[in-house]
């Protein structure tokens, strides 16, 4: 009979709008737990989902694509320094030149050298990883020509030709690194 009043007091007061239990209830509401009540006793079911622990391999993956996210900053300004590519005439010579060496080849340096650092775990991403560098090198040697090529007043198309081709294989390389590492990421279970 006791608890009975206990509990119409209770739904009273929560029904007419009143706070009942202090901040703590609240942090409770949050909990992927379900309270069922009845006269007798007080059920608490856990509803949550546990989430199974990744696997080592996994883990590399996720740390892996951490540390590309950290260097991709660079990869990122070198570009849009560009402005997404770039098609030099004598008379846009200089500011490609200025763009290049102010902006794209260090930033893209740098970009290089973060990727370098980078050392997955698993033999197989270390493999894949390693055309990322490989592509990504080229692509900084063939900004060296074309910065070497719109050195002077005029714009020494032989080089340039060379550093097209430079930045062209890189690319190559790269589209690689991106089919090997979405059939990885696949391979892992993950959408890439």
């Amino acid at each position: 009979m006791k608890k009975s009043w206990v509990l119409s007091i209770i739904m009273s007061f929560v029904l007419l709008g009143g706070v009942f239990a202090p901040a703590g209830s609240y942090a409770a509401a949050a909990d992927d737990s379900t309270t069922t009540y009845s006269e007798d006793e007080y059920i608490e079911v856990d509803t949550s989902e546990q989430e199974p622990l990744p696997t080592v391999e996994e883990e590399d993956f996720l740390n892996y694509l951490d540390q590309l996210d950290l260097a991709a900053v660079y990869e990122e300004k070198a570009f849009n320094a560009l402005g997404g590519g770039f098609y030099i005439t004598s008379s846009n010579r200089k500011s490609v030149f200025l763009k290049l060496t102010n902006t794209a080849i260090p930033n893209y340096t740098k970009y290089v050298s973060k990727l370098k650092l980078i050392k997955p775990q698993n033999a197989e991403l270390k493999k894949i990883h390693a055309s990322l560098i490989k592509g990504s090198y080229t692509q900084l040697e063939g900004f060296q020509l074309a910065k070497k090529a719109v050195s002077k007043t005029t714009v020494n198309s032989a080089v340039l030709k060379q550093a097209n081709a430079k930045i062209a294989a890189g690319k190559k390389n790269i589209e690689k690194y991106q089919k090997e590492l979405s059939a990885y990421a696949n391979n892992l279970g993950y959408d890439f």
